[in-house]
């Protein structure tokens, strides 16, 4: 299963609909130094939002959705969100 990815170009939580991205300022001071937090992405199953990092943003690494009652777990690979099969 795959989606696609959106852009903000300004912070406007509301408009954070499910798989949207918003590429933070001042990126290189949150987190670690070799893998910053860069950006708020919504989870695009139930857009419940979290930080991201570098890797996650452009490197393809696993994410898992941080909600309550959602446990999506999907990588991006350019602007597609790809999620993790079921086995």
């Amino acid at each position: 299963m795959s989606a696609d990815l959106q852009f903000l170009e300004e912070w406007i939580p509301e408009r954070m609909d499910p798989g949207t991205v918003f590429v933070l300022e001042n990126q290189p001071k949150m987190g670690h130094a070799q893998n910053p937090f860069i950006a708020v992405m919504s989870c695009p199953r139930c857009g419940t939002m979290g930080l991201i990092t570098r890797r996650q943003l452009w490197a393809g690494e696993a994410m898992i959705c941080g909600g309550e009652v959602c446990s999506a777990e999907y990588r991006l690979n350019g602007e597609d969100i790809c999620f993790r099969s079921p086995q």
